[in-house]
């Protein structure tokens, strides 16, 4: 029964001519920046807050960079990390580090002290690139880390003139506060910390070049929970993010070549990020507009001024464009295509932001472990709400047992779901056992329970490890949840396995109410029992005033499933 999921189906969806897995370019992931300034060398390559960065300009800051990495000691497979929201620097530290054969290891500029400290120590991170507002946190991580320089850098440094000088108190005190930090700092390292502004001043244009071997090379280590929750480095090669570069530009068949315009508030230190707001975009010769933060209004202030066609985004960013009373006067008419990621999207969302815009959102689906796109919906009128699309150019995929992947289940049943693709990840840095639990003869485990209709597409169910099993029955969290979420009472819902010593589990639910609306326990579980098998309805339903979040907006059930087991543990 492989035959189903052995063929293409994406061939009926994109145009014709579209790579195959092996036909990608065997190219530096550079390559994308290289090409499009050297097609489109005053091209604005960059847009941060009004302050613009053309191509031309761009590729001498990125070669900038690798040359100071170079004087810092930085050698081709050495990894340097980055704690920066969306500016300028975050993409000439990206791109300048994948210069000098190094690998980059993006981290989130909120993650705590002991966070960075374990990501730090665990991808032996040489150089350090750090924002001011996050100097002192990782300062406090660096003790039993192999970080040898620290290279700081302020925001305003990319600002227009004007806006330089309007602030310029502020950026006085933070120098002010940056001396006092420095005070105490450990005496072995070495002209700590580096200004960013310095170290680029002092690099030649022209860094030494560094042999790459695409397949081979890894450009990023990418943080990610794997099937565990525990962070591991997913080894994403340059071949890796390039064709997925590629793939995603091949699904969106109404580009134009060094036109287009992407709205970049997705944090690039995320791979849905990473792929569809910077690189994807480079390799068409498009604008990057930079966003360090979702603020609803500078995000309609952007679109407003940039005249974005592109935005990659996560649900709660549609709806509140689309519920924003501005949302009139910010000209949203030149959105044209928009993907939506980490999350499920709901109807009510891709009805209002057509409204607010014209513009369709789809629904997409990726890993970190795949760099990260798998499958979206055609943007030819044929997508469908309720699936996640169809795989990208150069992917296969197939539904097997969740208890035996060699056993590949007919078409139209659940199962957990096997990717095949150039996009798909060398392994976990230094887990090799967690490695082989996930990849076998290139096909990832995704840990993702779906099935796939005849025609090609696939719908999502739940994650397997999120799967509640009482009495041997599988109920899905994202089932339940579905239906907690249509209560008018109810804003948001997360559903987990809690043990049971009589069932195995038993299915809890954590709900947060609407101020004015909020339903009883007993109403919503009458609710529930009117819309589900009776062994689905959560038997227990806990108010909260929030859910815990991760980066980009997505539930963690993992963090309540933490929280039920210590409750539990107590008596």
């Amino acid at each position: 029964m492989t035959t189903p999921y052995d063929t293409r189906p994406w061939l009926r969806y994109y145009p014709a001519g579209v790579p195959a897995g092996a036909d990608f370019p065997d190219a530096p992931l550079t390559s994308v920046l290289d090409d499009s300034a050297a097609r489109y060398p005053r091209r604005t390559a960059l847009v941060f807050l009004g302050r613009k960065v053309s191509y031309q300009d761009l590729a001498e800051q990125v070669d900038r960079f690798a040359d100071a990495l170079r004087g810092l000691g930085v050698h081709h497979g050495d990894r340097v990390a980055t704690v920066l929201p969306n500016c300028p620097q975050a993409v000439i530290a990206f791109f300048g580090t994948l210069r000098r054969g190094a690998v980059i290891v993006q981290n989130n500029p909120l993650y705590t002290t002991a966070e960075l400290h374990a990501q730090l120590a665990d991808s032996g991170a040489k150089v350090v690139v750090v924002f001011d507002r996050a100097y002192e946190t990782v300062a406090a991580a660096l003790p039993g880390t192999n970080v040898e320089h620290v290279i700081v850098t302020s925001l305003t440094e990319y600002l227009p003139a004007a806006k330089r000088l309007a602030l310029r108190l502020p950026l006085r005190q933070a120098r002010a506060k940056r001396a006092e930090l420095t005070a105490d700092l450990p005496p072995d390292l070495d002209d700590y910390p580096l200004r960013f502004a310095e170290v680029m001043a002092d690099a030649r244009p022209r860094p030494i070049p560094v042999q790459i071997n695409p397949a081979r090379d890894l450009a990023a280590l990418q943080y990610t929970g794997g099937t565990t929750g525990t962070p591991k480095g997913a080894m994403l090669t340059h071949a890796n993010l390039l064709a997925n570069a590629h793939q995603t530009a091949a699904w969106d068949p109404g580009y134009v070549p060094g036109q287009e315009v992407t709205l970049a508030v997705l944090p690039l230190f995320h791979v849905f990020g990473l792929t569809l707001g910077l690189t994807t975009t480079m390799l068409i010769g498009g604008t990057v507009v930079l966003v360090p933060k979702f603020d609803l209004d500078l995000v309609l202030a952007e679109i407003k001024d940039n005249r974005p066609t592109i935005l990659p985004g996560v649900p709660p960013i549609y709806q509140q464009i689309a519920e924003s009373p501005a949302a009139g006067s910010a000209h949203l008419d030149s959105i044209r295509t928009c993907v939506s990621g980490a999350m499920k999207l709901r109807r009510e969302t891709v009805d209002s932001f057509r409204r607010a815009t014209g513009a369709q959102v789809v629904q997409g689906y990726g890993m970190t472990e795949t760099a990260p796109v798998l499958m979206a919906n055609p943007l030819n009128g044929n997508a469908r709400h309720v699936s996640v699309g169809v795989p990208m150019p150069g992917t296969m995929a197939r539904i097997v047992s969740e208890t035996d992947p060699s056993q590949v289940l007919e078409v139209g049943q659940a199962g957990e779901l096997l990717v095949h693709g150039p996009q798909v990840f060398a392994g976990y840095w230094n887990q090799p056992r967690e490695t082989a639990e996930v990849l076998s003869n290139g096909w990832l485990r995704t840990g993702d329970i779906a099935m796939m209709s005849p025609d090609g597409f696939f719908t999502l169910i739940d994650r397997k490890r999120d799967v509640v099993i009482l009495d041997g029955l599988n109920v899905y969290p994202s089932e339940v949840e579905e239906v907690l979420n249509s209560h008018p009472g109810v804003k948001e819902s997360a559903v987990i396995g809690v043990p049971d010593t009589r069932r195995g589990e038993r299915v809890a639910a954590y709900v947060v109410l609407v101020p004015g609306l909020a339903p009883s326990r007993d109403e919503l579980l009458r609710y529930c029992a009117e819309r589900l098998a009776a062994y689905k309805v959560p038997s227990e339903i806990t108010a909260r005033d929030d859910l815990p979040h991760n980066m980009i907006g997505k539930v963690l059930r993992r963090v309540l499933r933490d929280e039920a087991a210590a409750q539990y543990s107590a008596y």
